[in-house]
């Protein structure tokens, strides 16, 4: 048998690295396999074989090329570099780690395998073990700038911010505008809260790589977090212009132009967003998903994508992790934990505080975990009060606030943010607690495997619904949503003080823009239309949004002057606006929600219609349970008619109002005690679950 020409080989080898280094990995992969049936004994020939079917993402065949490279040469660094490469990109973390490990051994100082292990380490969940590589890798070779990026990262998973600065900002000496580097330093600053710097630090990548959507997409995120809605919109737009099939982009423009109440293709761009939930396209935002008119069908499937995206990206750490949970005695006191986002002078806190205040006559020892910076208001002391332990958990990595929670011994964990902003579900997604359960702040479905219960009450969450909730469903025998009844509505400013004619009939919606969409505003200017002497007082949008909804109302019949806009007020001052206004309409799909609460505690009436989802339903839950189903009408002919009906007929506001306040006063809508009671009993029979060896079921 001819021995091959060692020159042949190499003239192969040399065209099949010229093709991959020409960004060709397809006419690559062709010679490549041409070249390996006629040099079947060559080693480098297999490896550039891997290296272009790696890059056409054919993983499969790419990793069975490399192993065939390193039967022939199994001391190659470079085989065996490349090959943790590919089983790192197929998922096979140990695998890959494996293999490296391997090549360290025959050189243990060679910086691309350092850093090869680096990312096999990390992706195993060993995020101490992958700094260690790194920094070897650049005490290897100092001006490594990959190896650098990498160590920068991985600060950051540990939540070394200082460090993870440091070595973005030195990467970035090393190589001046990177745009990995620029990437990296806009991340370690976002997750600082410090978004104006992040957003240079974005705009500057954007610079650098005009073509590359992350930039953009990242501008967007940082500008929104600055309240810069229609700057974050409009970069959220060219990103998808970059990339039209980026769908994170495409959900944050949907849901920033919703709030800027710029429904210009709005229709269409809802198609499109609703395709891609059905399509199972990953990076979609739930919460914001929320205001689309999809089913409760669609929102479940772009819940469990998310869902599914935060098992995958936590897989490694909850392997290691691998928290133990032993039963507890029937007779042990139950240790209940509250995580939240929004503990301080937040909505949720409004919601809450009483019924934790009550909670605590229950035997329940309550942790409170906040994720969210002290803001030293009165609210955060009565939550610190009423908690049997606070925990100061801000700027915690979802390990890291895992592990405290499960170093506390929480049996029961609820998590009252889901996929709100602010939200930490990957923590959750480690299952720090035995029993884990979704309330309150996020109306919808977790779709998360991680997540047992969600409480509820039946006519925010209908029989008929169960099965489009992953979670077990569980029905207080009362409305789901507590509030606090120890709040004085104050008098307000006069009318005229507050932009009110003196005698017209008040309307009034104070539910962020995002909810008053063109069907919504549709109902509210055809009440106007029926009773000329109304206006409808709004809470101001952002960024110009006031001025396109009275553009609208104008190009619709209604003159403008009768949209009356309240600035953002402190709680007490907007909560004594209500004595003004006579009846509150609703919006759809996503009803109010503590707005609802906060009227209705207030005095004012809430006309809604119950939609098909959660949030659609949550209005007519409290009306339900305050005893008032009239004000749940059957469609919006009715919601037209009955909110007409009111505004021509003084003596029917009158009474409408006089009934609200003697139904307040006996419903139990706002008997925090009762709830806390009903709340408690509910936690107890989770637990009773649990220590018996029982999967989450129904509790009846």
């Amino acid at each position: 048998m001819t021995k091959p020409d060692s020159s042949a080989t190499s003239a192969a080898a040399e065209r099949l690295a010229n093709l991959i280094d020409s960004a060709r990995p397809d006419l690559a992969a062709m010679e490549a396999s041409s070249s390996r049936q006629r040099f079947p004994r060559d080693a480098e020939i297999a490896r550039l074989h891997g290296i272009a079917l790696l890059q056409l993402g054919r993983l499969g065949e790419a990793r069975a090329a490399l192993e065939g490279a390193r039967e022939l040469s199994p001391r190659s660094i470079e085989v065996l570099c490349n090959l943790g490469s590919v089983l790192l990109a197929s998922g096979a973390a140990p695998a890959a780690l494996a293999a490296l490990e391997h090549a360290q051994a025959l050189a243990p100082t060679h910086p691309a395998v350092l850093n090869g292990l680096g990312n096999a380490r990390r992706a195993t969940g060993d995020l101490a073990g992958a700094r260690d590589a790194y920094e070897q890798a650049t005490r290897a070779l100092p001006d490594y700038i990959g190896a650098w990026f990498n160590l920068g990262a991985i600060q950051l998973a540990l939540g070394e911010m200082a460090q993870a600065e440091r070595d973005a900002q030195h990467a970035l000496t090393l190589a001046p505008r990177h745009p990995e580097g620029l990437l990296l330093l806009g991340h370690v600053l976002a997750a600082q809260r410090r978004y104006a710097e992040a957003e240079a630090a974005y705009a500057a990548g954007a610079r650098s790589a005009p073509a590359d959507a992350r930039f953009p997409y990242q501008c967007g995120l940082m500008a929104e977090e600055q309240k810069h809605h229609a700057a974050a919109a409009a970069a959220h737009a060219r990103a998808l212009t970059l990339d039209p099939h980026l769908d994170h982009a495409l959900g944050q423009l949907v849901f920033l132009r919703r709030q800027l109440c710029d429904w210009r293709d709005i229709d269409p761009l809802s198609a499109r967003l609703r395709a891609r939930v059905g399509e199972g396209a990953p990076g979609i935002a739930p919460f914001g998903f929320l205001a689309e008119p999809a089913a409760a069908d669609e929102q479940l499937r772009c819940a469990r994508t998310c869902a599914a995206g935060i098992e995958a990206s936590t897989a490694s750490w909850r392997a290691r992790l691998a928290f133990a949970h032993p039963r507890q005695r029937p007779d042990a006191p139950l240790r209940v934990g509250f995580v939240a986002n929004g503990f301080g002078h937040h909505p949720t806190s409004l919601l809450i505080v009483a019924m934790l205040e009550a909670l605590r006559e229950q035997a329940i020892e309550i942790h409170l975990f906040s994720t969210a910076p002290a803001d030293g208001s009165p609210m955060l002391r009565r939550l610190r009060t009423a908690a049997h332990a606070w925990h100061e958990c801000v700027n915690r990595t979802p390990q890291a606030l895992a592990s405290t929670i499960h170093g506390a011994g929480i049996e029961v964990l609820l998590d009252l943010d889901g996929y709100c902003s602010g939200a930490m579900p990957a923590a959750f997604a480690l299952r720090p607690a035995p029993v884990q359960v979704n309330w309150l702040a996020y109306p919808g479905t977790l779709g998360a495997a991680w997540i047992d219960y969600v409480i509820a009450d039946r006519v925010v969450l209908p029989d008929m619904l169960d099965t489009q909730f992953s979670e077990q469903v569980v029905a207080l025998p009362r409305c789901f949503q507590p509030s606090d009844p120890t709040r004085v509505v104050a008098e307000p400013p006069s009318r005229i003080a507050c932009g009110l004619p003196e005698t017209a009939v008040v309307y009034v919606c104070f539910n962020n823009s995002f909810k008053i969409n063109p069907a919504s505003f549709e109902r509210m200017l055809s009440v106007l239309r029926a009773v000329p002497d109304s206006v409808q007082w709004l809470l101001c949008g952002p960024d110009g949004a006031d001025q396109r909804l009275r553009a609208h109302a104008a190009q619709h019949g209604v003159d403008a002057d009768r949209l009356v806009f309240m600035p953002k007020l402190p709680h007490a001052d907007y909560l004594a606006r209500y004595r003004h206004a006579d009846l509150f309409l609703d919006t759809a799909p996503y009803n109010a929600h503590t707005t609802a609460s906060d009227a209705i505690w207030a005095g004012c009436p809430v006309l809604t219609v119950a939609g098909a989802t959660f949030a659609a339903r949550v209005a007519a839950s409290l009306n339900h349970h305050l005893g008032m189903p009239q004000l749940n009408a059957r469609d919006d002919a009715a919601f037209i008619e009955f909110a007409t009906h009111i505004g021509r007929n003084v003596s029917a506001r009158a009474a409408l109002r006089a009934e609200l306040a003697a139904c307040r006063q006996r419903s139990g809508l706002f008997d925090m005690r009762g709830y806390a009671a009903d709340f408690a009993a509910i936690l107890r029979k989770m637990s009773q679950r649990h220590r018996a060896g029982l999967a989450p079921g129904p509790l009846d």
